[in-house]
C-alpha cells in the first residue's frame, strides 16, 4: 500500500498521469484526448474531448450487470414509508421522469429547477436531467420565496419540479404556495411546473396551463426507453447555489466528466465503498453532500444509497442506528450538529443495534469540535473521520484516506490534503505559513476534477471571488483560516469573510441583513455569526430603528423583534432566522465609517473585542453591551 504523502505528491507533480489512471473508474462513451487543459488559468478543463454521462455511470452500467441488486432505499419516518428500488427499477423510474421532462420541452442544456423534499422523485429528477443532458439546479426545500425567486432568475429554468409539501417532525411543510409566490416575484417565468402530489397539502391549487401532475403524466411513459445523451466532459451537469458575501447567491457550475471521476475516486480512496455495499448519508439533496454522496457518488460506485426523510430523533434517537442494522450500512456520512444532537440523548439507543457492518462514520459540513469527535468515536468504537470541503469543490479537500493508508485519527482535525489539491496555508502577504502559524487555506490551481468550473453565467465573478486573494501566486481562496501542525495535520479555524455556518448550512450575513432591512421600521442592520454549542454558529442581528418610539417599551421591542424574525422567515426561510435581534440607535463604527463586525461578534460571544479606540461614537459600545444583557424573547 502506498503512503498518502506519496499518493498526494504524484497527483501534484504529474496530474495528467495521475488523473488518467483515476479516469478508468468510470465508463467513457468516447475516450478523452487530453487529461488537462489549463491554457486559460484559473479555468481548468479535465478529460478534454471525452464523452460520458453521469446517469449512465450511476445507473445503466450497474443495471446491465446487476439489475436486481438494491440501488436505493427510500425511508421516511415522517410518513412511515419504506421503498426499495433495484438498479433495473431505478433505471425505469429515471427514464419515466426523463420522458415526462422531454414531453414538456426539456432538452440538452436546458435548466430544470428542483424544489423538493427528500422523496424518490427528487432523485429521479436529478438523474433524469443528467440522462438527457439538461442542467439541474436543486434548491433546498427550506428556502422561502424570495431566495427561490433569485435562483429562478439566475438559472432561468424551462421547467420546475416540485411537490405539494415536505414533512418535518410529524408536520406537513407546504411547498407549493412558496413556489407560486417565488414565480410571481421572479422576472423569469418557467413554462411548466411538474408537481408531485403527496396528498400532504389538501389546499394546494394547480395553475391551469402551467402546472402538470407528475403521477398522471408518468402513466404515459411506463415502458418508454430514453437513450442516454452523451456529453463532452466539460459540459455542465448542474448548478448549485451557495451563499456569498453579497446578496446575490453564486451558482456553482459543475462539469460532467471531472465530477464523475472525482466522485468515483473519492468513493474508493476516502469512503472505502465498494460494489454491492450500502451508504447512508443523512444530508439533504438541497446541499452539496446530498448531490455528491446521496445521489451520484454511491451509485457511481455501484453501492446502494439510502435516502432518508426525517430527523435523527423520530421516532426515537435510535432510528439511524436501526437503519444501519436493517440495511447493513457499510459507510455512513453525517454532520457534527447531528452528532451533538445525539450526544444529548441516552447512548443506549446507539448500543441497541448491531453496527458491525459499519466500517466508518464520516462527518463534514462544519468544524468538528474535539469533545464531540472524541465522544462519538468512543461510543461507536470505529473510525469517525472528519472531512473538510465546500459546495465549490464538490468533494473533500482535507480528509483521512483509509483507502490509501490507515493513518492515526486525531480529534478535531480533518487530517491531510486530499490528492489533487495543492493546498497551502498562506499569510495575507501571499507567503506560506510556518507550521502552527495561522493563515488562509488556499489551493494553488489548477483545481482538481470535480471542483466548480466557473460561476454560472459569470466567469468574471468566478475569478474575482475565488482568485483575487493574491496577485502572485494565483491562489484559490477557501475563505477559511487554518493551521498545519508539524506532522502535517490541518485544523480549520473559521471563516475569513462574512459567511456563517449554521449546522453545516452556509448563510451570507449580507443576505440576512438585506432581508431585515426590508422591514419598514429598520434603518440599518449588522448581522454576525455567533458561536453556538449545538449548531456551530447562529446569526445574531443588531438593528438601528428609524424611530426610537418603536422600541420605547419592552413590549414594543418584543413585538418588533418578532416582526423582524418573521421578515427573515418570509424572505429567506426559517433556516436563516437570527437567534436574537438587538435594537440600537447607532452601530459601532470607525471614524471612516467601517462597521466593527469582529468586535460586535467578540462581545456577543463574551470575548475580548480588541482595540476599540477607533470607534467613532463610544455610546454605540455602551448600547451594544447593554443590548446583549437583554432577556431573550420567548
Amino acid at each position: 500500500m502506498t503512503s498518502i504523502k506519496a499518493f498526494h505528491q504524484l497527483s501534484i507533480d504529474n496530474p495528467d498521469v495521475f488523473w488518467a489512471e483515476e479516469a478508468k473508474l468510470i465508463d467513457w462513451h468516447k475516450p478523452f484526448t487530453k487529461t488537462l487543459d489549463f491554457s486559460r488559468p484559473p479555468f481548468a478543463k479535465w478529460f478534454v474531448g471525452g464523452e460520458t454521462n453521469l446517469c449512465y455511470n450511476a445507473v445503466d452500467r450497474h443495471a446491465a450487470k446487476r439489475p436486481n441488486d438494491r440501488a436505493m432505499v427510500f425511508i421516511s419516518t415522517e410518513t412511515d414509508t419504506e421503498i426499495v428500488y433495484s438498479f433495473a427499477e431505478l433505471k425505469q423510474e429515471v427514464m419515466r421522469m426523463a420522458a415526462a421532462m422531454q414531453s414538456l420541452g426539456v432538452g440538452q442544456g436546458d435548466r430544470v429547477l428542483i424544489y423538493m423534499p427528500m422523496i424518490p422523485e427528487a432523485t429521479f429528477a436529478m438523474l433524469a436531467c443528467a440522462r438527457i443532458g439538461a442542467i439541474h439546479s436543486v434548491v433546498f426545500g427550506g428556502f422561502a420565496s424570495g431566495s427561490l425567486a433569485t435562483r429562478i432568475d439566475d438559472a432561468t429554468p424551462k421547467l420546475i419540479v416540485s411537490a405539494d409539501a415536505g414533512m418535518r417532525g410529524g408536520k406537513a411543510v407546504p411547498y407549493k404556495h412558496l413556489l407560486d409566490d417565488a414565480i410571481t416575484l421572479a422576472k423569469h417565468k418557467p413554462a411548466k411546473v411538474l408537481m408531485v402530489d403527496r396528498g400532504l397539502d389538501k389546499e394546494f391549487q394547480k395553475i391551469a396551463g402551467r402546472d402538470v401532475d407528475y403521477a398522471t403524466l408518468r402513466t404515459q411513459f411506463m415502458d418508454t426507453e430514453v437513450p442516454v445523451t452523451w456529453l463532452e466532459s466539460s459540459e455542465p451537469s448542474y448548478i448549485l447555489y451557495t451563499s456569498g458575501t453579497t446578496g446575490k447567491p453564486k451558482g456553482v457550475q459543475r462539469d460532467t466528466g471531472g465530477y464523475a471521476v472525482a466522485l468515483a475516486a473519492s468513493m474508493k480512496h476516502i469512503y472505502c465503498g465498494g460494489v454491492g455495499e450500502t451508504m447512508f448519508s443523512t444530508s439533504d439533496i438541497g446541499w452539496v453532500v446530498g448531490h455528491s454522496y446521496i445521489v451520484y457518488g454511491p451509485l457511481i460506485a455501484g453501492m446502494c444509497t439510502i435516502m432518508y426523510e426525517g430527523t435523527p430523533l423520530r421516532p426515537d434517537p435510535g432510528i439511524w442506528w436501526q437503519i444501519v442494522e436493517k440495511y447493513k450500512v457499510n459507510v455512513m456520512f453525517s454532520a457534527p450538529t447531528a452528532a451533538r444532537v445525539l450526544k444529548k440523548h441516552d447512548t443506549a439507543y446507539m448500543h441497541k443495534y448491531d453496527l458491525s457492518s459499519l466500517k466508518h462514520l464520516f462527518l463534514a459540513g462544519e468544524p468538528l469540535d474535539q469533545p464531540t469527535h472524541e465522544w462519538i468515536m468512543g461510543e461507536l468504537k470505529l473510525p469517525v473521520i472528519d472531512n473538510y470541503w465546500q459546495t465549490e469543490t464538490g468533494w473533500p479537500i482535507l480528509a483521512a484516506m483509509p483507502g490509501i493508508e490507515k493513518t492515526e485519527i486525531r480529534f478535531g482535525t480533518p487530517s491531510f490534503p486530499v490528492y489533487g489539491y495543492d493546498l497551502r496555508i498562506f499569510r495575507e502577504d501571499g507567503t506560506v505559513c510556518d507550521a502552527d502559524e495561522k493563515g488562509i487555506v488556499g489551493i494553488v490551481p489548477p483545481l482538481p476534477p470535480g471542483c466548480l468550473s466557473t460561476v454560472w453565467g459569470d466567469d468574471e465573478r468566478f475569478v474575482s471571488t475565488y482568485f483575487s486573494l493574491f496577485r502572485e501566486p494565483q491562489v484559490y481562496s477557501s475563505f477559511d483560516w487554518g493551521i498545519k501542525d508539524k506532522d502535517g495535520y490541518h485544523y480549520i479555524l473559521g471563516r475569513t469573510d462574512d459567511v456563517i455556518n449554521v449546522a453545516g448550512h452556509r448563510l451570507g450575513t449580507r443576505e440576512i441583513e438585506e432581508a431585515i432591512q426590508g422591514h419598514p421600521a429598520i434603518a440599518e442592520v449588522a448581522v454576525v455569526g455567533v458561536a453556538d454549542q449545538l449548531k456551530g454558529q447562529m446569526p445574531m442581528a443588531f438593528a438601528v430603528v428609524k424611530d426610537a418610539a418603536s422600541i420605547a417599551t419592552p413590549e414594543k421591542r418584543l413585538a418588533l423583534e418578532k416582526a423582524v424574525l418573521k421578515q427573515v422567515d418570509d424572505s429567506l426561510g426559517a433556516i436563516a432566522r437570527p437567534s436574537r435581534v438587538h435594537f440600537l440607535t447607532v452601530l459601532p463604527k470607525t471614524r471612516s465609517g467601517k462597521l466593527l463586525r469582529r468586535s460586535i461578534q467578540a462581545l456577543a460571544e463574551g470575548r475580548d473585542p480588541g482595540d476599540l479606540t477607533t470607534i467613532e461614537d463610544p455610546a454605540a459600545l455602551e448600547q451594544l453591551q447593554q443590548a446583549l444583557g437583554f432577556k431573550a424573547p420567548s
